[in-house]
């Protein structure tokens, strides 16, 4: 299977180094390319048999799943581009949350899936969320699957959670990281710890409690359990976040969407046949 990645941005070559590293893609079969053409080169310093193609037609000429990782509103205009070689025995994913694959579906002649991965596949963990189009070939399904398999837990979703679950899956590890940066910077300012340790602290405590979850010792609600002691000093600090936390992860999610309702507006003025 020839693998083609049009845009090699933040997760187009998260996406890319993944597949090589696991080893799921060899470089050979791989053609990228990227409107600055210095950013797929750099993959290729790495992974010395990757194909570097000059452009998105090159590359779709050259591969038989195409992944489209540039932004929302660029998609369109890559695969009206691309569209006289998506011949029908062809694959097209995009890794855009606002366009469905029924727009994708829409303007190709060809089997569509839509799949949302997260930062977290680089290291081969997390999450990847997986769509298909109605006209999708089974064995497509089972090919993307089986891909994302290799760097991923792929979670099948239907369209009325794309939104939510791109922001547990594909933007939980920035809003996280961010909670525990504030984390890390209120216990320099108010104890001797300097910024360098409390990081290396607090960065082994995510991956220990990421392992505890992983191997099902705890739940979430369980381990709170485990290490609140009654009256003791954790049960404390849990009082303080209970009451001061409040309806921050409420208005988050209404922020959210909210933009994702803007996005798809935007893009929606482009798929006029749905």
């Amino acid at each position: 299977m020839k693998i083609g990645m049009i845009g090699t941005g933040n997760m187009g070559r998260i996406l890319a180094e993944a597949m090589l590293d696991s080893k799921a893609v060899s470089p050979s079969s791989m053609t990228i390319t990227n409107r600055s053409v210095k950013k797929a080169l750099q993959i290729k310093k790495v992974y010395t048999e990757v194909n570097v193609a000059a452009d998105a037609i090159t590359t779709a000429k050259n591969a038989s799943l195409i992944f489209i990782c540039v932004k929302p509103h660029d998609v369109y205009h890559v695969i009206k581009r691309i569209s006289p070689y998506l011949t029908k025995d062809k694959c097209v994913v995009s890794i855009t949350s606002p366009i469905s694959v029924k727009q994708m579906e829409s303007v190709v002649p060809c089997s569509t899936a839509r799949v949302i991965p997260s930062i977290t596949n680089r290291a081969l963990a997390g999450v990847s969320l997986v769509s298909f189009g109605e006209q999708c070939e089974q064995s497509w399904i089972q090919k993307i699957k089986l891909l994302f398999e290799h760097i991923s837990i792929p979670v099948e979703i239907n369209e009325e959670i794309t939104r939510v679950a791109s922001d547990i899956v594909s933007c939980g590890p920035a809003f996280f990281s961010f909670l525990t940066q504030k984390f890390i910077e209120a216990a320099v300012s108010e104890t001797e710890i300097d910024a360098e340790t409390a990081t290396k602290l607090a960065s082994e405590m995510l991956i220990g409690l990421g392992e505890l979850l992983r191997q099902g010792h705890y739940t979430l609600p369980t381990l709170q359990e485990k290490v609140c002691v009654k009256g003791g000093v954790t049960g404390e600090g849990i009082k303080v976040m209970e009451a001061e936390i409040g309806e921050m992860f409420e208005h988050l999610f209404q922020a959210t969407h909210a933009k994702f309702d803007e996005d798809i507006e935007n893009v929606k003025k482009q798929y006029t046949t749905i």
